[in-house]
């Protein structure tokens, strides 16, 4: 009797590092690695699928792991603060899950190492690691479902980082906090983009903030919306004092 031999094809060494990685980030070995294969391939790699000629790139996992996020977030503060109303709850969840947060968790992590792209690292903004932290969120529900996906993100975010009383405390929008003052104080308050002269790859925007009329702060940042958030948080610490928020 004849006997067949399986003939394995070895894998190139490059997928080890990334598969040994992966593991150690995310705490168990992965069983499909195409899920995370396409967790770090941007879209400007236009890759499709054959069957489908469905763009393959981290988006569609992107929306997931941010459902299975919020979602696993909202169930842990349901569980833990039995007194809070829906509000709170979605002000809390807000905190939690912050852009800038999810941007700080993907960079601490290093996803951006993993990331396929025919644009230079330095043209990225910091969403991308949060982006590519809610894609591998996404990768991991597909590749081992629910209690998986729920284990990673007590690891990550809820154990380390999730201090009720803390987040409490926390603001998210300087932006939001100083117009609802201005209200208050029946304050005129004005956000004027100006021109930036930095010679930056990435485009950047200049603003200046006015209170009645008195320039008292200004915020560059690669949006218009995040320079009016430095621009607000400037203007904030400025008028701590005045706001009574320690």
């Amino acid at each position: 009797m004849g006997f067949i031999r399986k003939i394995i094809t070895p894998r190139a060494k490059s997928d080890d590092t990334f598969y040994n990685d992966l593991a150690k980030i995310i705490g168990f070995k992965p069983k499909n690695i195409t899920h995370y294969q396409k967790a770090f391939v941007h879209r400007s790699i236009k890759e499709f699928d054959k069957k489908t000629g469905n763009p393959l790139n981290f988006e569609r996992l992107e929306f997931l792991g941010d459902a299975m996020l919020s979602a696993i977030i909202a169930a842990h503060l349901f569980q833990v603060v039995p007194s809070g109303d829906e509000g709170y709850l979605t002000q809390m969840r807000s905190k939690i899950v912050s852009r800038e947060h999810l941007n700080e968790l993907g960079r601490d992590l290093g996803l951006l190492r993993f990331i396929r792209s025919n644009v230079l690292l330095s043209n990225f903004g910091d969403n991308i690691h949060g982006n590519l932290f809610e894609a591998l969120i996404g990768a991991i529900y597909l590749d081992r479902g629910y209690k998986s996906c729920e284990k990673f993100i007590f690891k990550r975010v809820i154990n380390p980082y999730v201090d009720i009383l803390k987040l409490e405390g926390k603001i998210t929008s300087y932006k939001s906090l100083f117009i609802e003052w201005c209200q208050k104080q029946k304050k005129e308050l004005l956000f004027e983009v100006y021109e930036d002269s930095g010679n930056d790859i990435v485009k950047h925007f200049s603003v200046k903030l006015f209170l009645d009329g008195e320039l008292i702060a200004k915020g560059r940042a690669t949006s218009k919306k995040k320079a009016e958030e430095v621009a607000a948080k400037r203007a904030f610490y400025a008028f701590q004092n005045e706001f009574n928020i320690s």
